[in-house]
């Protein structure tokens, strides 16, 4: 298996080098700037794609070890899944040893000089703090190195969940500092290429991953097989689908035949066709043939040829991240407005636009779409079982996912980089609406009804993954009141109050976090306090009602906090932009305030109105309980009670004669 993992390695990087051949001297010369020589020009692609072909194996292992092949009911790993585990260690070592060499080779290309002159310790500082790629793969190599400390240590199925998370992360910081990041529209290629290397990741370490189980002759292998089946028909649709949208960004469709990065994705294109078609149908052949245990061999050739398929085009996809999109040198270079949100902003926000003037948001809009379409799925099997689930929830949960999507993809959304009072809005409708509707939709608990057990002595699967992510360590000590409290309430404070605010508004990756802190964080406070789920530290009612009440003031004094302050929140980035239609941003800012302030009241009324629901709901289902005993025993309780009365009152007359 290191043999084909090494011969793989070794086409991608022949692939990048030989590709990259044909456009680099045209580069450097576009770009303005010397030819560095042969050396940098061809070595940084090699050992871009030593990199990357660590960081995808080690993704692919720790994909396999977690949800692929079974733990064992304790929770440890299995023999296969730590062998897993163990080959994405020395992956990991690969990548962050890669990670390591592109450092130099980066910063001797982006200069324009042989790698020889950058090798020099304060030289080559001085470059990694100027140029945002080079610190973006020094962060990637530290990443790539905690993997493998982790991997080292791991020995139970939930850090190696951690694990694979942590390789997830890795990839980012490149997704944010590439070709996609900079320029006009960058929101837009940013999120697609965050879909497609992610996807790639899966699919190509995945594959990987699962020819080594094959060929170390891994137990449950039909079952390892049909998952990652579904994985990878479900990457290849999103790596078509954002390389389709990455691509529009960067060029027209009539470059495709004209210039060099046109055919070079041509090329691209034509390989994950291939890739997608031929290696789906091919999979599935051999999934029932190794159900009718006599496909494991087929496994391995198949797997091996399409592994080298795969990385070859990861050998393409090298090279066409070396090679300037034609856009990038044709096109006029954007305005200030443009160049630092992604998209111009001629016109001031109104209430028209703010409803109508939509931007659809690949990475949160789509993360709404997908959730109302998996919740109705899990409606509808339910109903076809046979089950009934309350409409209350299914509207609740719609809502919640209209929140989303209203807040990130409409002029909402379109307007919060570049205008406070805007974000502020968008922060509200994340952190203190949608988390109201998403929990009183009991996700959890449809989940829950909708995955079969695995059953005694069968391997556990997603409802034994959900419930062990439940009833977690990480998920109890965030369900703490006190601890969601202070997160919901003290990350108000330290986002705009410490500078970490204008640090993040530069960067778009940092919106991204910002939006799925507010989410997040909203959900873990509501939860506990109005959850239809149970949580795993449940509260009395009385408890409940304090929670909320506790962080009244909190909320209240950031608002009155904002709207009476004399300085600027991130003053620097919108004086930059220089909107001529946003002249006095301290009046922003005190809108801004104003709606965090007047926006609190909303979500107290919602939360309110749920807890008298539910607690008359509570009261009705205990008196049905009563009643149903009642009539089993014959009111034996009522009578019981009525003779002890009785007895009593004799007693009394006792003592009175």
């Amino acid at each position: 298996m290191g043999v084909l993992i090494v011969t793989a390695a070794v086409l991608a990087a022949l692939v990048a080098a030989a590709l990259t051949a044909l456009s680099a001297g045209a580069s450097y010369a576009l770009l303005g700037l010397p030819d560095p020589g042969p050396l940098t020009q061809y070595g940084l692609p090699v050992v871009r794609v030593v990199a990357e072909v660590g960081a995808v194996v080690c993704i692919g292992s720790l994909l396999l070890a977690a949800f692929g092949i079974p733990a064992q009911r304790s929770g440890a790993l299995a023999a296969d899944g730590y062998a897993a585990v163990r080959a994405a260690s020395w992956a990991g070592a690969v990548w962050c040893v890669g990670a390591v060499l592109v450092v130099p080779f980066l910063a001797a290309d982006a200069t324009g000089r042989p790698v020889g002159d950058v090798l020099d310790t304060e030289v080559l500082f001085g470059l990694v703090d100027a140029l945002e790629q080079a610190k973006a793969w020094v962060i990637t190599a530290v990443i790539a190195f905690v993997v493998v400390l982790v991997c080292r240590a791991v020995l139970s199925w939930g850090w190696t969940v951690v694990a694979f998370g942590l390789g997830l992360l890795g990839l980012f910081p490149v997704i944010a500092t590439g070709h996609s990041a900079s320029g006009g529209a960058h929101d837009v290629a940013t999120n697609s290429l965050l879909f497609h290397l992610f996807g790639a990741a899966l699919w190509v370490g995945g594959l990987v991953a699962l020819v080594a189980h094959a060929a170390r002759g891994g137990a449950h292998l039909p079952l390892v097989a049909r998952r990652f089946s579904l994985v990878a028909l479900v990457c290849w649709a999103a790596m078509a689908l954002s390389g389709v949208i990455n691509a529009l960004v960067r060029m027209t469709p009539g470059q495709l035949f004209t210039t060099t990065y046109g055919l070079l994705l041509l090329l691209k294109i034509v390989a994950l066709v291939v890739l997608g078609v031929f290696g789906y149908v091919q999979r599935r052949s051999v999934v029932r043939r190794i159900e009718e245990r006599s496909g494991a061999a087929a496994l391995l050739r198949l797997g091996a040829v399409e592994a080298l398929v795969m990385f070859a085009t990861l050998g393409i996809a090298v090279a066409l991240g070396r090679t300037p999109p034609p856009d990038e040198v044709a096109r006029a270079v954007p305005d200030r407005v443009e160049l630092l949100v992604g998209y111009p902003l001629p016109e001031p926000p109104d209430a028209s636009r703010l409803l109508f003037d939509w931007r659809f948001d690949l990475v949160y809009g789509t993360l709404a779409l997908v959730m109302a379409a998996l919740y109705l799925v899990g409606v509808r099997r339910l109903r076809q079982r046979g089950d009934q689930w309350p409409v209350g929830r299914t509207v609740a949960w719609l809502c919640g996912c209209a929140t989303l999507l209203v807040a990130t993809s409409s002029g909402i959304g379109k307007y919060a980089p570049a205008v406070f009072s805007v974000h502020m809005g968008q922060h509200m409708l994340l952190s203190m609406l949608a988390p109201v509707l998403l929990v009183l939709a009991g996700p959890t608990s449809l989940a829950l009804r909708v995955f079969k057990p695995a059953g005694k002595g069968r391997p556990p699967g997603p409802r034994e993954w959900l419930l062990a992510f439940v009833h977690s360590p990480v998920t109890r000590w965030l369900t703490n009141p006190i601890v969601a409290l202070v997160l919901f309430v003290g990350s108000f404070y330290a986002l705009y109050f410490t500078g970490l605010f204008d640090v993040a508004l530069t960067e778009h990756w940092a919106h991204l976090a910002m939006n799925a802190h507010f989410l997040l964080v909203g959900y873990v406070f509501y939860w506990p306090v109005i959850g239809i789920d149970p949580a795993p530290r449940p509260l009395p009612p009385m408890g409940k009602v304090g929670l909320v009440f506790a962080s009244m003031p909190f909320h209240a004094f950031f608002g009155i906090a904002l709207m009476m302050s004399a300085t600027v929140i991130g003053g620097d980035f919108y004086r930059g932009l220089g909107l001529p239609w946003l002249t006095d941003l301290l009046a922003d800012q005190r809108l801004g305030g104003g709606l965090a302030w007047a926006s609190g009241e909303i979500p107290l009324v919602v939360v309110m109105l749920a807890l008298l629901v539910q607690w008359s709901r509570a009261d009705n289902r205990a008196a049905r309980r009563m009643d149903r005993k009642a009539d089993a025993d014959g009111d034996a309780e009522l009578a019981a009670y009525n003779e002890m009365l009785k007895r009593l009152a004799r007693q009394d007359d006792q003592r009175g004669s």
